[in-house]
């Protein structure tokens, strides 16, 4: 596989939101992740892009700021491959990729959206006591600390980071 992954530049923009229109139902931008995401910036470090030996974007992962409660806490995703692609294990080198450069930036959790059996491998949980806007499936709010207790005492409504 001749995969890189790389932080994505601003000329990658449009490249990324064709991919997640490939990968994702025509409604995507309607799920309650997004209206956190309406106003604000991605976080610029962990916004990586994966592409292949042609140059060509395989991949890509974007991270947001949330709150809960006071805490501040980062939204993975959305994470897609092209379907060209699927398969090879680039989902997975992207997610690692976040949670190493997340941590070493100092950000103490992450939370997402998603399938358990899936992101378990990466070691999210379930969280409790953590809530997603509605219509989101509580068995699918997951969450990894990235240092020791970084999820402790960190509770209630996910909400926008400048809310």
């Amino acid at each position: 596989m001749d995969i890189t992954t790389a932080r994505e530049k601003p000329d990658d923009w449009w490249e990324v939101e064709a991919l997640y229109d490939t990968c994702f139902a025509p409604g995507r931008t309607a799920l309650s992740s997004y209206r956190l995401r309406d106003g604000v910036d991605p976080i610029a470090q962990l916004c990586l892009v994966a592409r292949d030996g042609q140059g060509q974007i395989a991949g890509a992962i974007r991270n947001w700021p949330v709150r809960v409660g006071d805490a501040q806490v980062i939204l993975l995703g959305p994470v897609a491959v092209h379907p060209t692609h699927q398969g090879e294990g680039i989902a997975a080198l992207l997610i690692w990729r976040c949670l190493e450069v997340a941590a070493k930036a100092g950000w103490p959790r992450i939370m997402l959206v998603g399938d358990a059996p899936y992101y378990g491998r990466f070691g999210f949980t379930k969280l409790e006591g953590v809530t997603m806007p509605p219509p989101t499936n509580p068995d699918r709010v997951l969450g990894i600390a990235l240092r020791k207790g970084g999820w402790d005492g960190v509770a209630g409504d996910v909400v926008r980071a400048h809310d």
